[in-house]
């Protein structure tokens, strides 16, 4: 489908994306306040993805729920354009502190944005796709849903994320790569006090790993870290342990440097091993997540339109040294991962303090401008004739299947 839009209609079209989008605040805020209320942890948010659904599907939506297989992953699509967008909302929260890194806002704003697309879309020859997206604090869900199949129909994609601080540029703003995995130590039990020569000690093994991890870390290289704990050491002062387990992360912001740094963070596992006289294995538990790629056009719109509706951007680059599964949707297709600030919160991320600011009302507003700011990133996207081009060609050019294959250790 081929468009021409003139600047008169364009501005009415964008008038009418800023309606429906009031029209449907109280909606989209009483999904956001559900899913903070319900605090499902990943791969488990059958209720909060069920909210999501019923939410599009009362919006005319085409909803499946359970979509690529996935029990907590839901699909919703309406139009019929040649452009395809998916917009991305994520709504698990984190064991033991709830929203504390405020998916509420992304679920909500995402839905949204993706209501008030609907009345424009047949003319702008959009067709909107919106992907509840589980498992992104741990597990995954994108990169599941990428090996699905389910980007392989769409020219571009788009989230927001909430945030504290002031609004950064989609540009200038980059998140790291990040791989999870456990390493275990084998060793052999003994009484503590009668027998100790005996043991060979897998629970020091776990103990003198993370001891080698901290002298790493005055070595490691700008916008790299590695962070770990032991997740069981043993059962009983007077046994020595005869089996660890400990759970490791590996992140930096360069996708070489974290290759090389993995392997320098298993050899200190693997010392540990050598001076106890333990075995040793390591597994992957989850997907490994990509950094950050932002289109620079989609990127160019973003900012001009978070701008635009009263929130300046810094366009100072900046590192955020977090990381999502979006950023292996990036590596793929053309991406924005924009950040919208919850104004007054001062709370670290992560933290009960922001759980509690990610239902306030200036979270609200988080949700009610990341929904405007998606949904006019889009329309202008697929108003602008080379934009749009450049869009559509890069979609035409990928190999069956490209969307499908991402990031590996």
């Amino acid at each position: 489908m081929t468009i021409s839009i003139d600047i008169t209609s364009k501005e009415t079209l964008r008038d009418a994306v800023r309606e429906a989008a009031s029209a449907v605040v109280p909606t989209v805020l009483e999904l956001s306040h559900k899913v903070h209320a319900l605090a499902e942890i990943s791969w488990e948010e059958h209720e909060s993805a069920a909210a999501v659904a019923a939410v599009l599907r009362d919006g005319g939506f085409d909803v499946t729920e359970r979509a690529y297989g996935i029990p907590t992953a839901v699909e919703a699509t309406y139009g019929a354009g040649e452009l395809t967008v998916v917009i991305c909302a994520e709504y698990d929260a984190l064991p033991e502190v709830g929203h504390a890194c405020g998916h509420n806002i992304i679920a909500a704003a995402g839905v949204g944005a993706a209501l008030a697309l609907k009345p424009v879309a047949d003319a702008a020859g959009l067709r909107i796709k919106v992907l509840g997206t589980p498992a992104e604090e741990h597990g995954g869900g994108k990169v599941s849903l990428l090996q699905a199949g389910a980007w392989e129909d769409a020219a571009f994609s788009l989230m927001v994320h909430g945030m504290t601080g002031t609004e950064r540029s989609a540009k200038a703003f980059s998140m790291a790569a990040v791989e999870r995995f456990e390493v275990n130590y084998k060793g052999s039990e003994a009484h503590a006090a009668g027998a100790p020569d005996k043991a060979i000690n897998a629970g020091a093994a776990a103990s003198l790993a993370l001891m080698n991890l901290a002298v790493l870390r005055q070595h490691l290289p700008e916008n790299a870290n590695t962070n770990a704990f032991i997740s069981h050491g043993g059962g009983a002062t007077n046994v020595i342990a005869g089996d660890s387990t400990v759970q490791v992360e590996v992140r930096a912001g360069d996708v070489d440097v974290w290759r090389d740094l993995k392997r320098r963070v298993l050899a200190c596992f693997e010392g540990a091993a050598i001076a106890t006289g333990c075995t040793w294995t390591h597994r992957q538990t989850e997907h490994p997540y990509a950094p950050i790629d932002t289109h620079g056009g989609l990127g160019d719109l973003w900012d001009a339109n978070m701008e635009g509706i009263g929130r300046p951007v810094d366009h100072t680059p900046v590192f955020g040294g977090g990381s999502s599964d979006m950023g292996n949707v990036s590596q793929v297709l053309p991406s924005v991962h924009g950040m919208v600030v919850v104004r007054n919160s001062t709370a670290v991320p992560h933290h009960p303090d922001f759980t509690a600011d990610a239902i306030t009302p200036e979270a609200d507003d988080a949700v009610v401008d990341g929904a405007m700011v998606i949904a006019l990133t889009v329309l202008d996207a697929a108003l602008d004739p080379q934009l749009r081009a450049e869009l559509l060609e890069l979609q035409a050019a990928r190999e069956p299947g490209a969307t499908t294959v991402t990031l590996q250790a």
